[in-house]
């Protein structure tokens, strides 16, 4: 739990940096194994990558400026703090956008590298955390229960206080979800494209929206709710109307499949009944009394 884990030479080595590494360096090689192991592309799934992750981070920032406008506008100097404060939200949703533009600009099937790679970002996400319990920051409320956490001074959490360790839940929380999608994701079991995503944004929006029950740092509000519970809202609202639409999306493919299926079979018996029709033919043809032949007939007069 110490912001600054060690130093090489000049250079000092934090722990969340270095979990956000970590984070960062599975998640591509989650992503890159998938893709060779199900034939796609794994130059185009690198570039895709690359552009989520730098985009990702720069969308958590943005989000970040904008959940804390009315304390940057009192401090303007927030804005120059570009190594603190992201909102993961902002992540998501440019981690997303970014690879999604890449894909249809480079007509490419954006779904099915969505799909290998989604539970690469709770994978990302559990190990970042992490680094924020390491850090102190994202920390819980105060509680006398056995599973409190006591932070040191150095942290960013307060000292000398137990408090309920939300990182190491939010952590446990996405490793559960990457190892959901991994199962659901895997190879030999065919899926509607697209369903995969659907599920992560549900998964996350509701266990985010639980979580900040008992987040005690500096929280921004939208009515009653906290500014993340406000958009987990719009996230699980957002991922029901996505696999609502997934699921229209393989009803019609399953109705267009069954009735092709249909024709083929109308198609194959009408050939079969022309096939018998042919067949009676010949035999009658061999069956019926050879006509004798005219020159025949004249001769025997």
């Amino acid at each position: 739990m110490h912001m600054k884990l060690f130093s090489i030479g000049p250079l000092n080595v934090y722990s969340y940096g270095l979990m956000i590494a970590l984070g960062i360096i599975a998640a591509v090689w989650l992503a890159m194994r998938r893709c060779s192991a199900r034939g796609l592309d794994k130059d185009q799934m690198f570039n895709m990558g690359f552009l989520g992750i730098v985009l990702g981070v720069i969308g958590a920032k943005l989000m970040y400026y904008i959940v804390e406008l009315p304390a940057i506008l009192q401090d303007p100097s927030l804005l120059l703090d570009i190594t603190n404060g992201f909102v993961v939200y902002g992540g998501i949703i440019t981690g997303i956008l970014a690879p999604y533009i890449y894909a249809r600009v480079k007509k490419l099937p954006f779904l099915k590298y969505l799909d290998i790679a989604i539970p690469s970002i709770p994978l990302a996400q559990g190990l970042g955390r992490i680094g924020c319990f390491l850090a102190g920051c994202c920390y819980g409320k105060p509680t006398d229960a056995w599973f409190g956490v006591i932070f040191p001074a150095d942290g960013l959490a307060p000292a000398g206080i137990s408090l309920v360790p939300t990182q190491l839940f939010s952590s446990i929380g996405d490793f559960a979800i990457a190892a959901f999608l991994l199962w659901y994701t895997r190879k030999g079991k065919e899926r509607q494209e697209g369903m995969a995503a659907g599920w992560y944004m549900a998964l996350y929006a509701v266990g985010r929206f639980i979580i900040e029950f008992f987040r005690d740092d500096p929280r921004g509000t939208v009515g009653f709710l906290s500014t993340s519970q406000f958009i987990a809202v719009i996230m699980l609202v957002a991922a029901i109307v996505w696999i609502c639409l997934c699921l229209k999306k393989r009803k019609a493919k399953e109705e267009a499949e069954a009735e092709k299926k249909v024709d083929a079979e109308l198609a194959a018996e009408q050939e079969e009944r022309e096939q018998r029709k042919r067949e009676w033919k010949k035999i009658g043809q061999a069956l019926r009394p050879e006509e004798p032949d005219k020159e025949d007939n004249q001769d025997s007069e």
